[in-house]
């Protein structure tokens, strides 16, 4: 693992030393000491990886009033499509609905 992937605070052996990452290029030792680590460092992390976890709230979505809004903004497309665009407008729409099921 390379330094750039790990977040600052991330524990990780190089040379045989545990480090600290303090920042995008520098690493605090246990015995406190500061030094560079360069960028092609292969790195052994110490700490496991944080879990992914998606912080946005699950949301549920109804799916009548889905239907609904799908279905009056069709409406408004077709009013404005031309002939020769509403045969392609309604295989979409199709497309959609085939999308839901």
């Amino acid at each position: 693992m390379r330094l750039q992937d790990l977040p600052v605070g991330a524990r990780f052996e190089y040379q045989s030393l545990v480090f600290v990452k303090t920042g995008p290029i520098t690493a605090t030792a246990e015995n406190g000491s500061q030094r560079m680590i360069p960028r092609y460092a292969d790195l052994r992390p110490l700490d496991p990886p944080p879990l992914a976890t998606d912080k946005r709230p699950c949301r549920r979505l109804d799916e009548t009033k889905v239907l609904n809004a799908f279905d009056a903004f069709y409406r408004t497309c077709l009013r404005t499509a031309d002939d020769f665009s509403r045969p392609e407008l309604e295989a979409a729409r199709q497309r959609f609905l085939a999308e839901l099921k």
